[in-house]
């Protein structure tokens, strides 16, 4: 059947979330901490991203672990630290390449286009309007504003029904193997995994990816056969 729309996740998908952490990383390293040597600025820049699980670890619990472990000049307490990451986090932000030509050639081929991201819903929006990613979309769907994530099948079962597709009318593109591939391919929604820091689940059972990518600008030739 062929193609009719296409869900996309935020980070690491359409945003390069890789690269607006690193930085942010060395920001803080550079503002807040001692002084020290580049060598240790990027150890420590490489433990703060491990640290950080991909953005999949509890806020607080990844700050409050910062507060303890890095030498500080003035050590912050959580809610200073939290006001500094939500002041100067998305300063760093970038899309991920291809992704505005990719959308735009999407919009070209008339396909209806979705948002599924898990995340607080301040932060979500406030990544795609700073990107400039919502004119190309039909639908956004932020998991705190429904309160349902990813995988749970009903966040994928909503954005069909807003898009108006079937699920075999429909694929979704994305990094994370279970919350992206697995969990939309459990109600028949086609994946394309974005190759990057996440290695596929070997306790996955089903779910693989319809295709795999290393770059945004390979879904359209995808599509187009």
């Amino acid at each position: 059947m062929s193609i009719k729309a296409i869900l996309f996740d935020l980070d690491n998908t359409l945003m390069d979330r890789d690269w607006t952490f690193r930085q942010f990383a060395l920001q803080l390293i550079e503002e807040c901490l001692v002084e020290m040597s580049a060598e240790e600025r990027e150890q420590l820049a490489t433990y703060m991203i491990e640290s950080d699980a991909d953005g999949y670890r509890e806020k607080q619990g990844f700050f409050q672990e910062l507060i303890e472990r890095l030498p500080w000049v003035k050590r912050p307490d959580l809610d200073e630290l939290m006001r500094y990451y939500e002041l100067n986090y998305m300063t760093h932000a970038r899309a991920m390449n291809h992704a505005v030509w990719t959308l735009e050639q999407c919009r070209v081929l008339d396909l209806r286009l979705g948002i599924i991201t898990n995340g607080r819903s301040e932060i979500q929006h406030g990544k795609i309007d700073l990107l400039g990613l919502r004119p190309f979309f039909d639908t956004i769907i932020v998991s705190e504003d429904i309160g349902i994530k990813k995988p749970d099948p009903r966040i994928y079962r909503t954005a069909l029904a807003r898009l108006g597709t079937a699920a075999e009318e429909t694929i979704i593109v994305g990094d994370h193997p279970r919350n992206d591939i697995w969990g939309a391919a459990n109600i028949g929604i086609r994946g394309v995994w974005l190759r990057r820091a996440h290695g596929w689940d070997a306790e996955l059972q089903g779910g693989k990816p319809w295709h795999e990518i290393h770059e945004l600008n390979e879904l359209i030739p995808l599509i187009r056969s």
